[in-house]
């Protein structure tokens, strides 16, 4: 990936006329693209990891893997959220880790975690770098030193159980990796976040994250069956060899979700499925967002399985959104566009689809024919390219997701809405604010914003503002701080209202237990 913006430069986009014209009528952005910095321009705070601890560290996983030039550093410097990314644009000194380490095996993690505990030397375990809430940033804390603790090197296919679709996959492996392994041997894991060319199977685990698939094959951790993660005190194998228990609590739940901050994982065993015969798509026009949410939820508690169930709301419908490659060229529909896909064998895809097709229609529906839904899953990972064309134009885009109940859906969004478009306009832009469902349970759904709107002075702090005002708008009204992009830095101030005193006095005595030292991750999930 880039070390300043979403990716793979090759992929990167540039903003159409229409976009351009939008910008500079609707938000009063001129649309003049900004200059980067190389990254030879870039100054570092310079390494304050002392030779010893370097030599000591080299002599663990080898001197080839221990990396302290300023490219290693500055690539490994944070994630990819808006705040990061500007932050990147700026001139002077840049935080970054003082060393990136590569390790390959548990032993060498473990005798990593000791050395840094013994010497007070933060870690940062570093995946994909795919973060957009600040789960990266090269904190010291109260530390000495922080390192970058890289798991690429854990990238293999350990072990494939077809019998009982289990599959053990290295932390390092990545989205396309993974597939690419399983479907070798003929099957898919099906997870899709938007991340999902970067982002790495340990990524998944430690921020629970939720695929675009998630409606057909759920949560990343509901996939899990086990995981190993080593912590300075020793190693957790959380999950036992039977696909239920009533062991005790389940200690699977304690790792997904820690952010780094309890232990390092290593592997991850989980459920896999055979690669689907046949996927099947159509897209749906709704009057409006109320009429399409009610289709969904009457979809999902009947049990009608699609594999994809995504709605746009009208604001993000009118612009294309959801069809990447057609922002601002031509009109699909009016009022809301639904998407949905069906995979498994030709029967089934096809049972659930007629089963959805008449829920649908019996709620106002009214069919587009699959290519819009075929649209959507051609560009699905591109929306992140175009976040950075519309930063170096001088506008300020972002996203931010949360989830509730159905009863509650419509008002948690107008209050997340009304909140982002204050503190916005409050800025001195109006803002153009969007969203979409793209996760539903039974007794809920997650609603995902966009958000695009002109910089006004400090960005970095114009956003910070109108995000503080979305987080205290989703917690007064019944949301969750986070869905699946996870706590991070930039949501831990909103986490003591979420889980309570209590729970929050839970997380620090499990951290004091496998992390006396608190060195893992400083300044993240835990208040």
């Amino acid at each position: 990936m880039k070390w300043d913006a979403w990716g793979d430069p090759s992929a990167a986009k540039s903003l159409s006329e229409g976009i351009r014209s939008l910008l500079e009528q609707a938000l009063g952005v001129a649309g003049t693209d900004a200059a980067r910095p190389a990254p030879t321009q870039v100054v570092l705070a310079p390494s304050a990891l002392p030779a010893a601890d370097r030599d000591a560290l080299a002599q663990i996983v080898g001197a080839e893997h221990v990396g302290d030039s300023d490219g290693d550093r500055l690539a490994r410097a944070g994630g990819k959220s808006t705040p990061d990314l500007l932050r990147r644009t700026r001139a002077g000194r840049q935080d970054a880790p003082d060393a990136v380490l590569a390790p390959a095996t548990d032993d060498e993690v473990s005798r990593i975690l000791a050395h840094c505990s013994e010497r007070s030397i933060a870690v940062v375990p570093f995946g994909g770098g795919t973060s957009v809430v600040g789960g990266l940033d090269p904190a010291r804390g109260k530390h000495a030193a922080v390192v970058s603790l890289d798991l690429r090197r854990f990238d293999r296919l350990e072990e494939l159980d077809e019998v009982s679709g289990e599959a053990v996959l290295g932390a390092g492996v990545t989205g396309p990796e993974a597939e690419r392994l399983l479907g070798e041997r003929g099957f898919s894991l099906g997870h899709f976040p938007q991340s999902f060319q970067f982002a790495t199977i340990g990524g998944f685990a430690v921020t629970r994250s939720s695929g675009q698939a998630s409606a057909g094959y759920g949560r990343f951790d509901d996939m899990i069956s086990g995981l190993t993660m080593v912590t300075p005190v020793g190693v957790l194998e959380a999950g036992g060899p039977a696909p239920a228990s009533a062991a005790g609590p389940d200690l699977r739940q304690l790792a997904a979700g820690s952010e780094g901050t309890l232990g390092v994982v290593t592997r991850v065993r989980l459920r896999v499925h055979r690669v689907p015969e046949a996927v099947r798509y159509e897209a749906w026009a709704f009057e409006d967002f109320v009429a399409g949410a009610e289709a969904m939820r009457a979809v999902e508690q009947q049990g009608a399985g699609p594999t994809v169930m995504r709605l746009s709301d009208e604001a993000e419908t009118g612009i294309n959104l959801a069809t990447t490659e057609h922002i601002g060229a031509r009109q699909i529909t009016g009022g809301c566009l639904a998407v949905t896909t069906f995979e498994g064998t030709a029967a089934h895809a096809e049972s659930r689809h007629a089963e959805t097709r008449a829920l649908f229609e019996s709620h106002g529906g009214r069919s587009l024919g699959d290519q819009p839904a075929r649209d959507w899953d051609a560009g699905r990972f591109s929306a992140p390219y175009l976040r950075d064309a519309l930063l170096d134009a001088g506008a300020l885009c972002e996203t931010l997701e949360t989830a509730t109940t159905w009863s509650n859906l419509h008002a948690l969004k107008g209050a997340v809405t009304a909140a982002l478009t204050g503190a916005l306009q409050e800025s001195g832009t109006p803002a153009l604010v969007m969203c979409h469902i793209s996760h539903v349970y039974p007794t809920g759904a997650s609603l995902y914003f966009t958000v695009v709107a002109g910089q006004r002075g400090d960005a970095a702090a114009q956003w910070d503002a109108a995000k503080r005002a979305a987080g205290d708008a989703i917690v007064e009204h019944g949301g969750t701080i986070t869905h699946h992009h996870a706590v991070g830095a930039d949501h831990r101030d909103w986490m003591t209202r979420e889980i309570g005193g209590l729970g929050v006095e839970v997380l620090r005595a499990v951290k004091r237990t496998l992390d006396p030292a608190g060195v893992l991750n400083p300044g993240k999930l835990i208040p």
